[in-house]
């Protein structure tokens, strides 16, 4: 698995696979305030979270960070219920420069935090392998390939909602993130927090 395709379809994989969906929903959180005509700030809130998980995978890869991966696999949850939250709550608002400027931050911090759940998966395919740069670069040229892929359809569905069925931007925010809080919030209240302290 030495060459830089393989680990890009790897990435590709990892964040579309429909089994480790919490990512999905991370990404259709935190993309599902913004329609068509919002790309350039939504490509500035991707990439936040982008820079965010790259350096994280970096590190955990590199064992310079290492955090429990009970304790990151509920920080992941929690972080798609607190966006899905934020979400509800600034629907139909239009935010100022300082609320944009906090979403970045955000979506940059909670990308520290997938990062390292990327990591695992990672580490788990390169076993003892010693070349990392080529799988992190591929890695993580992959899942920037697939977010953008989940944020593509993302807006297509939207534009075709607001075309054919007239649905409000706002009523979609609203029932989306509602849907994805009903989903995450079994998932916290089923954590085995005896492993997370």
């Amino acid at each position: 698995m030495d060459n830089l395709y393989t680990y890009i379809q790897l990435g590709i994989d990892h964040i579309l696979n429909t089994k480790g969906y919490d990512h999905i929903l991370f990404i259709i959180a935190l993309t599902v305030l913004y329609s068509l005509k919002e790309w350039k700030t939504l490509l500035i809130l991707v990439t936040a979270f982008t820079i965010g998980h790259s350096l994280t995978l970096a590190l955990s890869v590199l064992n310079i960070v290492s955090i429990n991966s009970n304790r990151i696999e509920f920080l992941i949850v929690l972080s798609i219920a607190a966006t899905a939250i934020m979400n509800i709550i600034r629907a139909g608002k239009t935010p100022s420069h300082n609320g944009l400027k906090a979403y970045y931050v955000l979506a940059l911090f909670f990308g520290f935090i997938h990062g390292m759940g990327f990591a695992n998966y990672l580490r788990a395919i390169l076993g003892k392998s010693g070349e990392i740069i080529t799988p992190l670069l591929g890695f993580n040229i992959g899942l920037e390939i697939g977010q953008l892929i989940i944020v593509a359809v993302l807006l297509i569905i939207t534009l075709l909602l607001d075309i054919l069925f007239k649905v409000r931007k706002q009523n979609f925010i609203v029932i989306a993130s509602s849907i994805i809080l009903g989903i995450t919030i079994p998932m916290l209240l089923e954590h085995e927090w005896k492993t997370f302290f």
